[in-house]
C-alpha cells in the first residue's frame, strides 16, 4: 500500500472512530440504571422520613429480609401511616400521615438529558405514591437553599411486579408539597436526587388510602429514551 493510501485510510478510520464517538456523546443508550434495590450496599444510599419529625406517630424502615417467603431480594419500604399527633407536641403541622425515601446527598449530578422518561419495577399494596426528582435549585428566589421538586404519582398494584413508566413531562414543580401554578420545565441534566413517598390521604381514584400500614417492593428505577 502506498503511503499516501496508508495516510489516506488512517484518516478514514480516524474520522469513523470520532464519528462513533461523537453519535454515542449525542444519543444516550435507549435505558439508564439510576438506582437499583438488590443489597444493604444500595439501601444506604437512602434515608427515611416522616411526620414525626415534627410530632405525627407515623413510622417506615426500608430493608431486604434475608432470604424467606415474601422477598425477592429487593427492597422494602414499608411502615405505617397515623393521621394522629403526639401528645404535648410543640410542632403546628397541617397535616400528618406521611412517609417516605430520598436519596442521600452526593457530589455532582444525576445527568438524565436525552431521557424522556422514568421507570420502576414495583410490587405495591393498592396505594398511590409519589415520585418526586430534586434539581438544582434555579425557580425558587435568591437565598432559598431548598432543591427545586418535581412530583407525580405513581400506582403499585397490589401483590404483582409491575414497571410504572413515568413520562418527565407529568413531573410537577412543587415546594413543599404544593404544586406551583407556574410554567416551566424540569432541566434533567441536573439532577441531585430523587424520592418516594406515601400519604395517608390522596392519589388515583379507586386507589388505597387512608390511615394504616403499607408496603412497596422495590426492584430498581431506571430512566427510559423513547
Amino acid at each position: 500500500m502506498s503511503r499516501f493510501r496508508s495516510l489516506l485510510q488512517a484518516s478514514v478510520n480516524a474520522t469513523k472512530r470520532a464519528f462513533t464517538w461523537n453519535i454515542e456523546e449525542w444519543v444516550p443508550p435507549p435505558e439508564k440504571y439510576i438506582f437499583k434495590f438488590h443489597s444493604k450496599e444500595d439501601l444506604k444510599k437512602w434515608h427515611l422520613y416522616s411526620d414525626s419529625e415534627y410530632g405525627g406517630l407515623s413510622s417506615a424502615s426500608l430493608e431486604i429480609p434475608d432470604g424467606g417467603k415474601g422477598s425477592d431480594g429487593t427492597g422494602i419500604f414499608s411502615g405505617n401511616l397515623s393521621v394522629d399527633l403526639s401528645e404535648g407536641s410543640k410542632w403546628n403541622i397541617s397535616r400528618s400521615g406521611f412517609c417516605g425515601m430520598r436519596s442521600k446527598k452526593f457530589d455532582g449530578f444525576i445527568d438524565l438529558d436525552g431521557y424522556d422518561a422514568i421507570a420502576m419495577r414495583l410490587r405495591g399494596d393498592g396505594r398511590c405514591y409519589i415520585s418526586t426528582i430534586y434539581t438544582e435549585n434555579w425557580v425558587n428566589s435568591p437565598g432559598q437553599t431548598e432543591d427545586n421538586s418535581w412530583q407525580a404519582f405513581v400506582f403499585a398494584p397490589k401483590d404483582r411486579w409491575y414497571t410504572a413508566k413515568i413520562p418527565l413531562a407529568r413531573y410537577l414543580p412543587t415546594w413543599r408539597g404544593n404544586v406551583i401554578d407556574v410554567e416551566m420545565e424540569m432541566n434533567p441534566g441536573r439532577v441531585l436526587g430523587m424520592s418516594l413517598s406515601v400519604n395517608a390521604e390522596g392519589g388515583a381514584v379507586g386507589a388505597k388510602s387512608g390511615a394504616g400500614d403499607f408496603r412497596v417492593e422495590i426492584d430498581w428505577i431506571k430512566a427510559l429514551n423513547g
